[in-house]
């Protein structure tokens, strides 16, 4: 039997016996600029979309004149539901979309599963670590939705081009789209959510690895933020490249404590979603660092900004997670010494520079540590 015909016999007879089961109705929660852009992607596919604002003024603004004052120049099309009620967004449902920040997530989610019928599922795509208990946000909301089924999108998306329906791929994590068992996978959560929301120029891929996807998600805006701090002082292509090659080594590190996979890393909401977040003032985390690499204080950057800067928020707490498993992530620690401990740029940019000489390689790293011959005082961050 040829390559052709051997393909040929293992297809499926029919699309019908692979194809996963799309969502009917959506409701998105969450109408800032990301919300609102799923909410779009959602209603292109066909589906029957609802869209929850919290502010009511926002919510009755979006409602009179179709456009979200959060990423008011993408019109909402009338086919859109858009409120501020939770329970009149919810009603129907076939799947939740959880889109907000992630300090907030808890409280939200503890209110949309006191109106949400059971088996209902939902996919999370807030990024981020929350401050109090160093929990990721699968963590979070299985915690304020205890038996919920639920799945994370991630990836390289900003939200206005989403709303362009500029082509966007993202990743969709459950723990049922493993491939022990290929021939189940189409009918994983993350498939139908795959097949719910992909578009001609929406195009999400799979995989079971959930804390792989949210570590990518919530550490980058970090790393984004040193980024922009970089730009700010006026550096050029080449710090910048190191610290997103570096700030991957991060990531890996703390994807794998908390048992994630590396490969996943280097993937759409590793890498991919690293790597656009760090390269342009479209990400609110690049511009919030690049005003304080131009001088100005955290409290001047954050000054006017209606949209939550994640990086900010979590610069603290990823660093306490990971110090708390024992993971090395010192670009993270000089965000954090620099917004919430008081560390001027340039010292913080001198400690990350003159650290101990180590080894690239994952072999040779935990056993390699040379003193830096700048550091004459022989300190590291």
């Amino acid at each position: 039997m040829n390559n052709e015909t051997r393909d040929s016999a293992e297809r499926p007879d029919s699309d019908e016996e692979s194809s996963p089961t799309a969502f009917g109705r959506i409701a998105v929660i969450g109408g800032g600029a990301w919300g609102t852009a799923l909410a779009l992607t959602a209603q292109r596919a066909g589906r029957d979309t609802s869209l929850w604002i919290r502010e009511a003024e926002a919510a009755s603004a979006a409602a009179r004149d179709r456009r979200n004052p959060f990423l008011p120049d993408h019109p909402l099309p009338p086919e859109i539901a858009v409120g501020d009620q939770l329970a009149a967004a919810l009603r129907g449902a076939e799947l939740v979309v959880l889109a907000i920040p992630s300090q907030f997530l808890r409280r939200v989610a503890g209110e949309v599963e006191a109106l949400l019928p059971t088996g209902v599922p939902v996919v999370i795509c807030s990024k981020g670590v929350e401050n109090e208990s160093g929990a990721l946000m699968t963590q979070v909301v299985a915690e304020a939705m205890p038996g919920r089924p639920w799945a994370v999108l991630s990836g390289p998306s900003f939200a206005a081009e989403v709303a362009e329906g500029q082509p966007t791929a993202v990743t969709v994590a459950s723990h049922d789209a493993g491939d022990e068992d290929p021939a189940k996978v189409p009918d994983s959560l993350a498939a139908r959510i795959a097949v719910t929301l992909g578009t001609a120029t929406f195009r999400p891929y799979l995989t079971d690895d959930p804390v792989g996807v949210e570590v990518g998600g919530a550490v980058k805006n970090v790393l984004a933020i040193a980024c922009g701090i970089a730009a700010g002082r006026g550096l050029g292509a080449n710090p910048r490249a190191a610290l997103i090659t570096r700030g991957l080594a991060e990531i890996k590190r703390l994807a794998e404590a908390l048992g994630g996979r590396r490969e996943t890393v280097t993937g759409l909401a590793g890498i991919g979603d690293l790597t656009l977040t760090c390269s342009s003032e479209q990400s609110r985390n690049f511009s919030f660092g690049k005003a304080l690499g131009e001088g100005r204080t955290p409290e001047e950057a954050l000054a006017g900004k209606t949209a939550v800067v994640e990086g900010a928020v979590n610069a603290r707490s990823v660093t306490a997670l990971a110090r708390r498993l024992g993971v090395e992530m010192p670009i993270c620690e000089a965000v954090d010494a620099i917004l919430h401990r008081g560390l001027p740029v340039e010292e913080a940019m001198r400690a990350l520079l003159t650290r101990p000489l180590r080894g690239e390689s994952r072999a040779l790293e935990p056993h390699v540590s040379l003193p830096h011959p700048a550091d004459r005082q022989g300190t590291a961050a």
